[in-house]
């Protein structure tokens, strides 16, 4: 009976709309997720990123998530342009989002600084499977009842679009690094059931500091980067503050997740960075798992696990990267 209360919060929490975004805990390999203002800021001229999340695996009811995008920097434009797929599945009854948005991305160097800003549009679809859907009438006292019909009526305003927007700015200053987005900025309707049920917008801070350990050689000094991430939305605030240890093309990462009032989360990340040594192609994996530590314990939810992948590239004909083109840090001299 516990599962099937489980099941069925989550379906209702689903048709009403409560939910919040996800978010990875591999932030660093979700960059355009994070902030559109992050589009084009990488070493080359295009990359593309995957990134997945298989979250409270032992729960009934999956939770997945997936995000895609790809970017290319464009010289005449003075930045980059983008586009980006997200997809979520939550619950017995499957209710998918799926967003597909285009990014333009623009930046600005002075000294050895970037500036950064980002615009994000595009369109979401939200729906549920309705033929999943468990109503009280189909439960007794032993649970579901094989066969049972129901009265119950599938959502009103099931498969539904509608426009989603965000933006964000990004400062490289020095060895530090400072950032700020907004996502669902128009505030859409969602609503599966016809009641008016706003998106709520979400909001993202974060800061990192990239420290060298052998000053002296900038190049190939292993480097300790700590930082943090603050989510707001919907009324709830949460962050994530850890550190990664980067040398050799490999990068150990520990976090910690909370909401400020309870724990949520210890992360262990493992990343390798893969390198040509005839082109500028370089490919990128994560590995990271998240530990439950909060109420909901992690003997109940077999903790998260997250996949990433990262490709980037140099163009036929273009001799320097657009990206290095400049003098200033970028963003990826941080992850």
């Amino acid at each position: 009976m516990k599962k099937i209360y489980l099941l069925l919060l989550l379906a209702a929490a689903a048709l009403r709309g409560y939910g919040q975004d996800h978010l990875y805990s591999q932030f660093y390999n979700a960059p355009n997720y994070l902030n559109p203002a992050l589009n084009g800021q990488f070493d080359g001229d295009f990359r593309v990123n995957l990134i997945y999340r298989n979250q409270w695996s032992s729960i009934p009811g999956p939770l997945n998530y997936y995000s895609f995008s790809a970017d290319l920097n464009v010289p005449s434009l003075n930045g980059g342009l983008g586009l980006m797929m997200t997809k979520s599945s939550e619950g017995s009854a499957y209710l998918n989002k799926t967003n597909f948005s285009g990014i333009y991305s623009y930046s600005v160097e002075f000294d050895e600084n970037t500036l950064s800003f980002g615009l994000q549009a595009g369109v979401t679809n939200r729906k549920v499977d309705a033929d999943k859907l468990i109503y009280l009438d189909q439960l007794n006292d032993q649970g579901i009842i094989p066969g049972g019909g129901s009265a119950g009526s599938a959502p009103l305003f099931n498969n539904r679009f509608f426009f989603d927007a965000g933006a964000g700015i990004n400062l490289v200053l020095g060895n530090s690094m400072l950032g700020a987005s907004g996502q669902h900025l128009n505030r859409p309707n969602e609503t599966l059931t016809g009641v008016y049920t706003p998106l709520a917008r979400r909001f993202n801070f974060y800061a990192s500091y990239k420290w060298l350990l052998d000053p002296y050689d900038e190049e190939n000094s292993p480097s300790l980067v700590p930082s943090v991430v603050l989510y707001r939305q919907a009324g709830v605030s949460s962050f994530s503050a850890g550190a990664q240890f980067k040398h050799r093309g490999v990068n150990i990462g520990l976090w910690y997740r909370g909401d400020g009032v309870q724990q949520d989360a210890l992360v262990i990340s493992v990343i390798f960075d893969l390198f040509s040594g005839k082109t500028d192609d370089h490919i990128r994996l994560g590995l990271s798992h998240d530990a439950t530590t909060s109420k909901l314990n992690y003997s109940r939810t077999a903790g998260t696990t997250e996949g990433a992948f990262s490709y980037e590239t140099t163009l036929p004909g273009r001799d320097q990267p657009y990206a290095r083109s400049g003098y200033g840090k970028k963003c990826y001299d941080f992850y």
